[in-house]
């Protein structure tokens, strides 16, 4: 009986360590983000702003039907805001604000996924951003109702000491693997830090993104 449980207890670790897989690679993609500001029972979230991200990923499959997932990415997030504004009746009087936050992010997503079939997986998992920069740049141009009277005035400036440095964002995410490893996946990461380091009262800065992109995976059985 003992050597029966001995041959069984081998036979399973056997066919655990054949599902164990370990594989890496680079991934590039597409980044939507967006700027959240709540307070006082409001909360106005700012336009996308359109960028990339770059990195790479490492993946340890435990069994048939799950893996856990590490990633290094770099990625500019962050928002815009856009404001015109102008008198009907007095074409010299008009405001045109923009204003646009960029946050260099170094992030490091973690995430649990499962294979719904052998090529498709969805995954969950939280992104530990870190603020590496932070600019805002603002242009401006308006009039004050007197002819050929108009101002024009840009600004950039440094506001990273505005900032909390980390980013956390829970997320959902799809991924379809082709059998010669290339990949397509996709996610949305739900900004929940605060990112305003002086926050007035129950203010709260969020910024969220969405990311869609395609790597490919080195190694594996």
């Amino acid at each position: 009986m003992k050597k029966l449980l001995l041959v069984a207890a081998v036979a399973v670790m056997g066919i655990s360590a054949n599902a164990q897989e370990f594989r890496f690679g680079p991934k590039a993609g597409y980044s939507y983000s967006t700027i959240k500001l709540k307070g006082d029972g409001q909360s106005e979230t700012s336009d996308p702003v359109h960028t990339f991200y770059i990195g790479g990923i490492a993946e340890y499959k435990l069994s048939d039907k799950f893996a856990l997932q590490g990633e290094l990415l770099y990625s500019p997030l962050g928002g815009k805001v856009n404001v015109t504004e102008a008198d009907p009746d007095d074409p010299t009087t008009f405001l045109n604000v923009k204003a646009k936050q960029t946050y260099h992010t170094l992030l490091v997503p973690i995430s649990a996924k499962y294979f719904i079939t052998e090529g498709l997986s969805v995954s969950a998992g939280a992104s530990f951003g870190v603020i590496l920069s932070a600019k805002q740049k603002l242009t401006a141009d308006f009039g004050f109702g007197i002819p050929g009277f108009e101002i024009d005035a840009n600004d950039e400036r440094d506001i990273k000491d505005q900032m909390n440095t980390l980013n956390i964002a829970p997320f959902l995410g799809a991924e379809y693997a082709l059998e010669n490893g290339l990949f397509f996946d996709a996610r949305y990461n739900l900004g929940v830090s605060n990112l305003a380091k002086h926050a007035e009262g129950n203010e709260k800065l969020t910024n969220s993104f969405v990311q869609v992109g395609v790597g490919f995976k080195f190694g594996g059985n």
